[in-house]
């Protein structure tokens, strides 16, 4: 990787990476209150502007990678505070 950013013009408005902690607030009661077997994924938003940007840049990964990071560090604080509530509720924890 060279370390381009991308430039405005590539860019929408409200398409930029967001490092906020998705998984509190709705997004956590949403999945605190889905049925066991539905699945749900607080990334889902981060995801998806990884690959609007894919579409909207021919492709071209580099011009995305901000957005590719956004999601691994949404995944990554997700499973961390996934962990941390099961390790609260553990009988054993």
């Amino acid at each position: 990787m060279s370390g381009k950013q991308p430039t405005s013009a590539s860019s929408q408005p409200g398409d930029t990476p967001s490092t906020d902690t998705q998984w509190t607030g709705p997004t956590a009661t949403r999945f605190e209150t889905k049925a066991y077997s539905e699945y749900f994924d607080p990334c889902q938003e981060a995801a998806n502007k990884s690959i609007r940007c894919l579409n909207r840049n021919g492709g071209d990964r580099e011009m995305c990678s901000d957005f590719f990071q956004a999601y691994r560090d949404c995944k990554e604080q997700w499973t961390a505070a996934r962990k941390e509530a099961r390790r609260k509720s553990s009988w054993f924890g």
